[in-house]
């Protein structure tokens, strides 16, 4: 449209233009700008048609829309794991979808390579974040703050190949608790063990483990913590085994262990974590797995990875390989990369795997039939006659008013069956009907719709009765 635009306001510029001339000059003028326009005007209805026979309309590779149906699941999932992060007192935070290239490149290791690049747009090199670690780690050394336990919800982007029965995605949520600060060793890092807990245990996922180890054990130990190759070996025979505190207990008494300084202060770390698991009542939850390793590059210490158990009472279900639900871990170092002096903040923190989790919550709705509503109205405001449009809307505006989510159909004259089906359907559970006689007693009568009985209340009474029979369903 803004070629034709500037096509026709050249047309009438050539118009004005000739004016001084003779008037048959004028029309043949005329004539040639308006064949001009009408020809841009086909033009333009063309092209589209054109190319609209070899257009597909879909989303793009690794990314999905929600119905309402998915978004009723999503939020009451998003809720419950906010919820515990405000539990365990968490500041919200959130930051840009998007950061200077320079911000998320050399953080990420091999798996940079997946970042989603921008455009040159007004002279900044961009990139979508890949998590919400480096941002957070970003703000900090911006902001120059040296303590904060924050959590952030929001989409990042991954340029993988997706595996959408997976529940992996190109764009996904993720859903992070942090804390940042010098504090005494292991303490936040089993509060996060705790939330993880907390979550999965919330939201009835089945049986679940947590995985623990040190970030890339050998050659973390060797190239990283100064380790002789011959100790990182000795420490090698233990990546086959997991267990709880009996294994680190175990490597304590070894005597190739024990005499290396940096492997006997991890196991101390790694005991008393233990520890404090173990306080925390979730010990038992906790598996020492040396064979983890967690890929990205800003990892420092303990890290961590649930995994869901397949038990016996979920045999009825097709089997869903979503590998790791929620994993973490300690990176000291990520902040002081930002810092222009080094100064580093010491971090910890986890990460829930949100569409790993949907994924899973709805194949086991789908398996056992379960239906969501898609709406939360609880009462519907219905008329039995014609001509009461502006009572049914005196009447919801009160309800609305008084904080009760309530609907009404948008026509003048609906039919009360159709409106009592439209409640049934949408399983909205109070209907309140005005008509004639209604409005002469002063009265509305209040029915429900699983039980379809009716009662008559004074209109004065209606809200509180409406918000008791709510706060009793």
């Amino acid at each position: 449209m803004p070629q034709l635009a500037l096509l026709h306001g050249r047309a009438w510029a050539a118009l004005f233009g000739q004016l001084r001339r003779s008037p048959r000059a004028v029309c043949i003028r005329m004539v040639h700008s308006h064949s001009q326009v009408a020809e841009a005007v086909l033009t333009s209805q063309r092209k589209p048609h054109q190319e609209k026979s070899n257009f597909i309309i879909k989303t793009p590779k690794g990314t999905r829309d929600l119905s309402p149906q998915q978004m009723v699941v999503r939020e009451k999932i998003l809720d419950m794991v906010i919820s515990c992060f405000k539990r365990h007192g968490a500041k919200g935070l959130d930051t840009p979808a998007f950061e200077l290239k320079e911000m998320l490149t050399e953080k990420y290791g091999e798996d940079s390579g997946l970042i989603y690049d921008l455009k040159d747009q007004g002279g900044e090199l961009l990139s979508l974040r890949y998590d919400l670690t480096v941002p957070f780690a970003r703000y900090l050394a911006m902001n120059k703050l040296k303590k904060m336990k924050r959590y952030h919800v929001g989409k990042v982007w991954r340029r993988e190949s997706p595996t959408i029965v997976q529940g992996r995605y190109r764009e996904f949520c993720q859903c992070d608790f942090d804390i940042a600060g010098q504090f005494d060793p292991m303490i936040p890092d089993a509060e996060c063990l705790k939330i993880i807990c907390e979550i999965l245990s919330g939201l009835q996922l089945g049986d679940f483990l947590i995985k623990i180890s040190w970030k890339a054990v050998r050659h973390e130990m060797v190239a990283k913590k100064g380790l002789a190759p011959e100790v990182a070996d000795q420490i090698g025979d233990y990546v086959q085994c997991h267990g709880g505190v009996s294994l680190v207990e175990q490597m304590f008494q070894d005597p190739r262990l024990s005499q290396n300084k940096q492997a006997l202060e991890g196991l101390g770390d790694l005991k008393l974590l233990f520890e404090y698991l173990t306080l925390f009542g979730i010990a038992e939850k906790i598996s020492f797995d040396l064979s983890l390793a967690r890929g990205l590059d800003y990892y420092t210490g303990v890290i961590y990875e649930a995994v869901l158990l397949q038990t016996p009472a979920q045999a009825e279900e097709e089997p869903l390989n979503v590998g790791s639900v929620a994993a973490g871990g300690r990176y000291d170092g990520l902040v002081g990369m930002f810092d222009p002096n080094g100064h580093k903040v010491p971090c910890v923190g986890l990460s829930i795997g949100v569409e790993r989790i949907f994924s899973i919550v709805e194949q086991r709705m789908k398996t056992f039939g379960e239906k969501v509503r898609t709406t939360e109205t609880q009462v519907f405001v219905a008329t039995p006659q014609k001509n009461f449009l502006q009572e049914r809307l005196k009447l919801i505006a009160e309800l609305w008013d008084a904080g009760i989510k309530a609907e009404l159909l948008y026509k003048n004259n609906p039919k009360l069956l159709t409106q009592l089906h439209y409640c049934e359907n949408m399983g909205i559970p109070l209907v309140v009907i005005i008509g004639e006689q209604e409005l002469k007693e002063g009265v509305i009568k209040l029915r429900s719709v699983a039980s379809r009985e009716e009662v008559a209340i004074k209109r004065e009474n209606l809200v509180a009765e409406i918000q008791k029979r709510l706060s009793e369903s």
